[in-house]
């Protein structure tokens, strides 16, 4: 598939069943606009139109993953034709992340350095972040802006770091390294910077050959989680056995006693998902 015009907020190319997403505001260290916003909610609707995708990879172009909120904007703010005047957080900003939520595919932040404000909301929005060792996070909402912390970063702080790590992070704006943020459980994995790339590409191909139905029902099972009973985790583990098993399960067995990389369905099975939360 062609690539998106160079010029565009947000880049947008598959190749081999990964489409990467590329934030494309390098000289604003990615900083957030609605075009860009924008932008990342129509390419993600571009994976949710193509059931050749199987994972998807978000990343920054240049020196930063994305800065935050474009506080120029903030003081000029730019037409946004998709959304009523003054809602970018609600319809343009919110639906960007939704959209992230709701991917029929596996997620992944490939964070190459700067991740602050919605910027570090938006690296842990992903399924699986993957950060250089330069990096780094910052959650500069409260003493910057007199704001609360938003685009999800309330939500994931809490449920990765525990409370009175988030309310440092939030309350301090203190900047932490890629290396605090695996050890506190906000990221998955933080690698050498010439190292970036090749752990991405091998996440992306193990996810790639992986089941997109299976990925998706795990994500839904681990987030709901923090919500349920054990009781309840079991019903709703045994309800996407009960579709997963007879697609999947013959097909992973064979592999395996023929010694050799199942080949599952590329079949996303969005229908019949249980109730996101």
């Amino acid at each position: 598939m062609a690539n998106s015009d160079s010029n565009d907020p947000v880049l947008y190319r598959v190749d081999d069943r990964i489409a990467t997403i590329t934030l494309n505001r390098p000289q604003a260290l990615n900083a957030m606009t609605d075009s860009l916003m924008s932008g990342l909610s129509e390419a993600l609707a571009r994976v949710d139109a193509d059931e050749a995708v199987r994972v998807v990879v978000l990343t920054g172009n240049g020196r930063g993953f994305c800065a935050g909120a474009d506080l120029a904007q903030v003081a000029n703010p730019e037409p946004a034709p998709a959304a009523p005047a003054g809602n970018s957080m609600g319809d343009v900003f919110n639906q960007a992340m939704r959209a992230i939520e709701n991917c029929p595919v596996p997620t992944i932040a490939r964070v190459n350095g700067a991740a602050a404000g919605g910027g570090f909301g938006l690296s842990l929005a992903c399924d699986i972040t993957i950060a250089a060792r330069s990096a780094f996070f910052v959650a500069t909402f409260g003493p910057r802006l007199g704001i609360v912390p938003d685009l999800g970063t309330t939500w994931n702080l809490p449920n990765r770091a525990g409370r009175a790590r988030a309310l440092g992070l939030a309350l301090l704006g203190q900047r932490i390294t890629a290396e605090q943020a695996l050890d506190w459980g906000l990221i998955w994995s933080c690698v050498k910077d010439d190292q970036l790339d090749t752990e991405v590409e091998r996440v992306a191909s193990i996810l790639k050959c992986s089941s997109p139905d299976a990925a998706v029902r795990i994500r839904h099972s681990i987030d709901a989680a923090a919500r349920n009973t054990f009781s309840e985790q079991l019903d709703l583990e045994m309800e996407h056995q009960a579709v997963l098993i007879p697609k999947n399960m013959m097909e992973g067995a064979l592999a395996f006693m023929e010694k050799r990389e199942p080949e599952f369905s590329a079949d996303r099975g969005q229908d019949e998902h249980p109730e996101q939360r």
